[in-house]
């Protein structure tokens, strides 16, 4: 009530628009993508996929300036309220899909399900402290950032590392399971086709 109040919306219609916070915050989460995803700047496909997806974040955090006091709020709220930090992650989650594919880095399989969620709880602590970086040149922002992107580009190299490896066995376990599938399902549909009573 206090944000269609705010908002000059009847309570009614705000409702219809959104049922819920967390549809709010969605639309909210939207309207920064779209922003972000507008500016994508070809010019950087050359440059690694550290310094593609550090420009990308760096223009979601110029988006989200605007708003900085509410977003302060709102993690205030995730953190007293964990229902609201799930729903929120999901949200998120949602979110930093489109950043990394902006970047041009795989969000397919485990490990991009693995660099997702990375990325959701490292930007959400770079923005902890660019919430609080007052400094014209967001210097400690983005030390923070850098060094987020740092740690996180270790750990998917040895979650690569690992799927590699295990490809091989993975496929041989698969192999091995479809094949005793489908011979079951044979056998099944041979015992089916018999007709009554034989022997």
């Amino acid at each position: 009530s206090d944000v269609a109040k705010e908002a000059g919306v009847p309570l009614s219609d705000f409702r219809d628009l959104f049922p819920s916070k967390g549809a709010i915050l969605g639309a909210f989460s939207r309207q920064i993508d779209q922003i972000v995803l507008k500016g994508h700047n070809e010019d950087l496909q050359d440059e690694s996929a550290k310094d593609r997806l550090f420009d990308v974040l760096m223009r979601r955090l110029d988006a989200m300036r605007p708003y900085r006091a509410a977003l302060k709020g709102v993690l205030q709220w995730a953190k007293r309220t964990p229902s609201a930090a799930i729903a929120l992650n999901q949200v998120a989650s949602n979110s930093h899909r489109f950043m990394l594919e902006a970047a041009g880095i795989s969000t397919e399989g485990p490990v991009g399900a693995l660099k997702i969620q990375g990325l959701v709880i490292g930007f959400t602590q770079v923005v902890e402290v660019w919430i609080d970086d007052e400094s014209e040149d967001l210097g400690a922002t983005m030390a923070a950032l850098d060094k987020t992107l740092d740690r996180g580009g270790k750990v998917i190299a040895r979650a690569e590392d690992v799927q590699r490896l295990t490809a091989p066995l993975c496929n041989f376990i698969g192999g091995v399971m479809k094949f005793g599938a489908e011979r079951r399902a044979a056998r099944k549909h041979h015992t089916d086709a018999e007709p009554a009573g034989a022997e």
